[in-house]
């Protein structure tokens, strides 16, 4: 299997302000070049594209190919169900939805610490090997959008999952948040081969700030900003696909060209990219360093780093065109378990142990201000 594959997410829209309004049209010749190309991964998932997308995968791929000749991938989601009669109802509502019969991949969707305990209350991993078993999944596995830490212990914890899908890109590989690096090591030492999500971070590493984009355009003129992204991800030895949420056809045309005969970045071109990452992760807006100084006599035990590396990825992104990022939902998560940023009294303490010498109430309010809404 070639290693692009075809997210099924961020898909044309007919009514730019609906997400379920799909070009389906369109959506027809995406797949037709996709496939004509020698590329056969789809993902799709119950609420993508406003809950659009399964329904999609029929019309514009399962009704018109025949079903071995792609392969289909969905997922459950911890917040569709509340019982163990709700967790099969979701599964045979997605075969009904896609027409597909069986599914290649089948994933539990993006487990985190708080969701995690949902999974093992209703017993879905056991559940996705019984569907195995019947012939209706293939390959079972699990998207995680946690910690490595956290991606250890599930894999110790279920060594009978056969694939892990990670958020990997060239930006998030050292980030202390998101762990790309990290994560992706604990799939290597478990032997889990990785699909990997998000390798353009949801279009912000299609535009880059023009140093990095002279970076790119200086070393190869031809190449498009956003096949970096795309190609870091996929010279990565145990990624076996690398999922693209294309939005129009000129997007697939370009992925599908440079990935038509895909070779592996040089060593010099993996150091572009890391180049590229610290011009941006330069234009941060609060410069923290993440030492926790400040956390340790916090009266609110508020996660202040982590809300500061959340706000900074937040103020890279292209929000006038997105509304809404992971963020939103990584600081509710963070919020679970500490005080909100807008929880801070102003005492002090943590200004007064900053060896940057933040000004961190303030920065603070900037962070509730943007998440506390």
């Amino acid at each position: 299997m070639k290693k692009p594959g075809f997210g099924l997410m961020r898909m044309p829209l007919l009514d730019k302000t609906n997400d379920a309004d799909v070009d389906i049209e369109q959506v027809k010749r995406m797949v037709d070049l996709f496939i004509e190309k020698g590329f056969t991964y789809f993902d799709t998932a119950l609420m993508y594209n406003g809950f659009a997308s399964e329904s999609v995968a029929k019309t514009a791929l399962v009704d018109r190919y025949p079903r071995e000749s792609f392969t289909l991938a969905t997922k459950l989601h911890a917040g569709f169900f509340n019982s163990m009669q709700e967790r099969d109802q979701v599964f045979h509502s997605q075969l009904e939805k896609t027409g597909a019969g069986y599914f290649d991949y089948y994933l539990l969707h993006g487990i985190e610490s708080s969701m995690l305990p949902k999974y093992e209350k209703f017993d879905c991993f056991n559940w996705l090997l019984e569907k195995k078993a019947q012939g209706l999944v293939r390959h079972a596995g699990f998207s995680c959008h946690d910690s490595a830490s956290l991606l250890d212990e599930i894999l110790i914890r279920h060594p009978e999952m056969e694939f892990v899908q990670l958020q990997i890109n060239y930006l998030d590989w050292e980030s202390e948040w998101i762990q790309s690096r990290a994560c992706y090591e604990v799939a290597v030492k478990h032997g889990k081969p990785v699909i990997v999500m998000e390798p353009v971070k949801g279009g912000t590493l299609a535009r880059v700030p023009g140093e990095a984009e002279k970076l790119f355009r200086d070393y190869d003129a031809d190449l498009s900003v956003p096949s970096w992204a795309i190609r870091f991800a996929a010279s990565l030895d145990h990624v076996m696909v690398v999922l693209s949420g294309m939005s129009d056809i000129g997007q697939m045309e370009d992925n599908t060209g440079y990935m038509e005969n895909f070779s592996p970045l040089t060593e010099q071109e993996k150091a572009l990219c890391h180049r590229a990452a610290d011009i941006i992760n330069g234009q941060i807006a609060i410069p923290c360093t993440g030492c926790s100084y400040c956390t340790a006599g916090c009266p609110a035990k508020i996660a202040i780093p982590q809300y500061f590396s959340l706000y900074n990825e937040d103020m890279r992104e292209h929000l006038e065109e997105k509304g809404w990022t992971v963020n939103f939902s990584n600081y509710a998560t963070l919020a679970q378990k500490f005080g909100r940023a807008g929880d801070c009294v102003g005492c002090g303490q943590c200004e007064r142990v900053c060896p940057r010498h933040l000004p961190i109430i303030e920065n603070l309010k900037e962070v509730s201000a943007h998440f506390d809404h």
